[in-house]
This record gives structure tokens, C-alpha cells and sequence, in this order.
């Protein structure tokens, strides 16, 4: 059989390399969450990134891999052994809107089972259309593939939990989006693709046996301690919102913005999950906004808290049949564990927010210093990476920390280090061992937006995987200060044009 063009379509056949261990829970679950699909062969697959370190971890033969014929794996034309591929169904409220969705472009290959005992799912993204695409093409184009492995493997490196990207592969054919551009398939790890989506497509539904089922999945793969507790279904709400708040925690913390929260995008996992318009600030914004179909700024920086909680509202209302068979006591034990998100996520924050000034232990105006200095920050436009690793830096002579050369000087925020410093004074820690624990939270370098682009730019464009090469390497080390940073830790200059991202679909 040929493709459109009469090129020959190379048959799936499963191709037995060492390291592959897959198995297949998900596809236990009801017909209603998946339906089998095979990727759909590519003209000429080519590594343009393979993850060597992440293959190794996942127990894989990464010198067999990093072949042709891994190449072939990785673009979907060969299955590896064991492989039984699946598109997963789920829905999402989209910008605020229920849709019914599922991967209309991406293809589970299973769950690996790694030498360290975890199951992860490896999942080929642009690996052709599914029952899901609603008559897309399935397909993705390079360069938001690699904006995904350059950002989820510099949020592994910062220490956020996250999918990982195992490889781009690029496949010589074109996809059409505003204009042609060049083919690829990303290889996406993670510790599962369950979404609080797919709960609200069981709701949807209205298949009670469905529903148990995933809850019952999501229990024993994600949260099986839940499962012990007297009302296991709210433990697991419980358990899913902790997760939530701890990682949005982490996203504000160092500057990250996901772009697009939809409850689809949500990863009951807690991993940050769907790396489509994300960018990270430079100067400190609370309202910054990055994506081009963000007008209304619903996912901007300052809102996602806001936005975590209303997604875990949908799916409080999607598990309300397992809190309690007497719907009002099921409501009030729902509301009751949404109330608790902000307490949640205000304490994960104070406590990272802690550990990025210095603070050991805790005193009751740490939260009030800490948004004084934020205030400062946005009234001054000031850098927000580059004003806490200056902090971490210590001068020459004083050895403590905020007192380098380069740190701001205007009045406000000499009064503000000067209460932060009486702060630190307050504690029995040396400077030296306050400023190592300091850079140890305060990254030196981030996916500064214009490299990031640049970098794209470069490989898409002119092929030239020089500057993305360059710029993960300095990424895959975000806390080593003592590192020249004369290129990836320099902050856009001020007055540019605004930054804009875009889905990529």
C-alpha cells in the first residue's frame, strides 16, 4: 500500500530489542477509555535528538536504539517487542468549555517497566491520526516538539516533576499548518497519562462500573495508600490535589508559565504534563501571558493557583457518586477538600519561597518579606531569575548573601535588604552555608524565551542543531553557579517585543 505521494508504507511489525519491557494496564480498563490504532509510517525517519541518559534510566539498550532502525521505533513505523498501541479517550474543559477530546495525535506504545521498579508510559506524539483527531492530521511539526524536550528536560533538571522526552525524530514529510513545515514525532515519558479529563469522559458517560474502574486504576498506580483509608475516593481526591498544589507551587517559583491548563492537561500523576505555548517570565509580571489564544489572560502566570483549583473542582464533581451515595454529604465533602487547595498551595509556596531567600526556619512575617519583595520586583520590572541568584550571590568581602555588586541599589530595595538581612541575622546558620543553600533553590539559568526561540529557529529552519545543543547542555545544570553563563543565563533586554507561543496543533 502507498501513501498519497506512492511511497511505499512500511509495515509495524514488532522488532525485539533489549531493554523493552512493556506491559498494558491501562488497556485493562474499560473499551470506553482507549481504542487500538497503529501509528502511521513515516517516509524517512531520522534522529534529530535521542535522550541517552533518560534511555539508560528506563532500563533500555540505548547504543541499539540510537540507530536507524531506533529511529524507526521512535517515528512509529516499527512497534519494539511487546507493543500493543492505544489512543487514549478522555474530555477537558478547554479555556472554561467542555469538550469531548482524546489523543488525536498521540499513540501509547505501553508502560515500561523500569529498572528502579516504576511503570511509566511511553507514548509517541505526531504518530498519525486516531478514532480522536476529529479530522486532524495527527501529525506535529519540529519545532514544537523540540520546544517540548528543551522545556520538559530543563523542568527535570530545575527538580519540577514531569514527562520527560525521550527523542525527536523527524519524519521527511511535511505537515500544513499556517504553512509547511518539517514532520516530527516526539517520544514522551511519563508516569502516566491519566488526566482529570479522563475522569470527566467516564462522568460524561454516566457509567457508574466505568468510573470505579478508573478510580480504582488511579488509586493502585498513583496513590495506593489512598486506597487504605476509611473513604478511599476522597483520599484519592485528597492525595491528587496535594500533588497539584506542590507542583503549581514549584511553577510559580521559578517563573514558569503553562499556557494552557486546561483540565486535560492536568496529570493526575501531579507531573507537569503538555508542553504547548509554556514560556517562563523574565521581568516579574503576575499577569504575564504567553499564549497567542490566551487573550483573555485566563492562564496568566499569577492565575494558575486559581485555575489548579478549578480544575480539581471538575473533577470533584466527576468522582461525586464514590465520595458518599447521599449526594448532599458527597457535595460537602467535595467542597470541603477544594476549600483546602489554597491552604495547600500557600504552604508549598512559603516553604519554597523560604528556601529561595534563605529562610531555615519560620517566623510569621516571612510571607509579608517575601511579597514585598515581589512588589518591588514589579514595579521596577526587575529580572525575576536574575534578582534571586544575584541574592545567592555573596560579595567579596562580606561573604553574605544579597551584598555582590551587581545586586539593585535604588532606596526601596536597600529597606527591603536590610529587613531580609536582620532576618538572617535572626538564624544560627553561617552566610556561606545559607548562600550554598540558597543557589541550590535559585536557578542560574532558565529557558530564557528568545534562546529558546533562537534555538528553534536555528534547527527548523536551517538545520543547524548547534545553538539547541548548546542551550540544553547549559539547561541540564540549572544550579551550577560557579558555571560561565555568558550566554544562556543573560536576560532578554528590556523593550523587546512581546513574547508569543502558540499550540503548535
Amino acid at each position: 500500500m502507498a501513501d498519497p505521494d506512492g511511497v511505499p508504507a512500511v509495515p509495524c511489525h514488532h522488532l525485539h530489542v533489549s531493554g523493552w519491557r512493556l506491559e498494558h494496564s491501562y488497556a485493562d480498563l474499560p473499551a470506553l477509555f482507549h481504542a487500538r490504532v497503529a501509528p502511521t509510517p513515516v517516509r524517512d525517519p531520522q534522529f534529530v535528538v535521542f535522550n541517552t541518559p533518560l534511555a539508560t534510566a528506563l532500563g533500555l539498550d540505548a547504543p541499539s536504539l540510537d540507530t536507524p532502525a531506533g529511529a524507526a521505533i521512535f517515528a512509529g513505523n516499527v512497534l519494539p517487542d511487546g507493543a500493543r498501541p492505544l489512543a487514549q479517550a478522555y474530555a477537558g474543559h478547554q479555556f472554561g468549555h467542555f469538550t469531548a477530546l482524546g489523543d488525536g495525535r498521540a499513540i501509547l506504545l505501553g508502560e515500561q517497566l523500569t529498572p528502579d521498579g516504576r511503570r511509566v508510559d511511553v507514548q509517541l506524539k505526531g504518530a498519525g491520526a486516531t478514532p480522536y483527531s476529529r479530522r486532524g492530521d495527527g501529525r506535529a511539526a519540529l519545532g514544537p516538539m523540540l520546544r517540548e524536550l528543551v522545556i520538559s528536560e530543563a523542568m527535570h533538571a530545575l527538580g519540577i516533576p514531569t514527562s520527560r522526552s525521550l527523542a525527536v525524530v523527524s519524519t521527511g514529510e511535511p505537515v500544513y499548518r499556517e504553512r509547511a513545515l518539517p514532520g516530527a514525532v516526539l517520544t514522551r515519558v511519563a508516569a502516566s497519562h491519566l488526566r482529570v479529563g479522563t475522569f470527566e469522559w467516564a462522568a460524561a458517560h454516566r457509567d457508574p462500573a466505568a468510573l470505579q474502574a478508573l478510580a480504582d486504576y488511579t488509586l493502585q498506580r498513583h496513590h495506593p495508600a489512598a486506597a487504605e483509608c476509611p473513604t478511599p475516593y476522597v483520599a484519592l481526591f485528597e492525595a491528587i490535589a496535594e500533588r497539584q498544589a506542590s507542583l503549581i507551587a514549584q511553577w510559580q517559583l521559578v517563573g514558569f508559565v503553562h499556557g494552557v491548563m486546561n483540565t486535560d492537561n492536568m496529570s493526575l500523576a501531579g507531573e507537569t504534563l503538555d508542553y504547548g505555548p509554556c514560556a517562563f517570565i523574565d521581568s516579574y509580571d503576575p499577569a504575564a501571558v504567553f499564549s497567542s489564544i490566551d487573550a483573555a489572560g485566563r492562564y496568566a502566570y499569577g492565575q494558575q493557583p486559581a485555575i489548579a483549583q478549578w480544575n480539581l473542582a471538575r473533577l470533584a464533581e466527576a468522582l461525586l457518586p464514590l465520595f458518599d451515595a447521599d449526594q448532599a454529604r458527597a457535595i460537602e465533602l467535595a467542597n470541603a477538600c477544594i476549600a483546602s487547595f489554597e491552604t495547600r498551595f500557600q504552604h508549598h509556596w512559603l516553604t519554597g519561597m523560604r528556601a529561595k531567600l534563605g529562610l531555615v526556619n519560620d517566623e510569621p512575617g516571612d510571607a509579608a518579606l517575601a511579597e514585598a519583595l515581589l512588589t518591588w520586583m514589579h514595579d521596577t520590572r526587575a529580572d525575576f531569575t536574575t534578582t534571586f541568584s544575584r541574592l545567592s550571590t555573596p560579595g567579596a568581602s562580606e561573604g553574605t548573601p544579597g551584598s555582590a555588586a551587581d545586586v539593585p541599589t535604588d532606596a526601596a530595595f536597600h529597606a527591603w535588604r536590610g529587613q531580609w538581612q536582620a532576618r538572617l541575622a535572626r538564624q544560627p546558620h553561617a552566610p556561606e552555608a545559607v548562600t550554598a543553600a540558597m543557589q541550590q533553590r535559585n536557578p542560574a539559568v532558565i529557558p530564557r524565551n528568545h534562546l529558546v526561540e533562537a534555538a528553534l529557529v536555528a534547527a527548523t529552519d536551517a538545520g543547524d542543531l548547534g545553538p539547541l545543543e548548546r542551550l540544553m547542555a547549559a539547561l541540564a545544570a540549572p544550579y551550577d553557579h560557579a558555571r560561565d553563563r555568558a550566554e544562556s543565563g543573560v536576560a532578554p533586554a528590556p523593550g523587546g517585543r512581546p513574547y508569543r507561543t502558540f499550540c503548535g496543533t
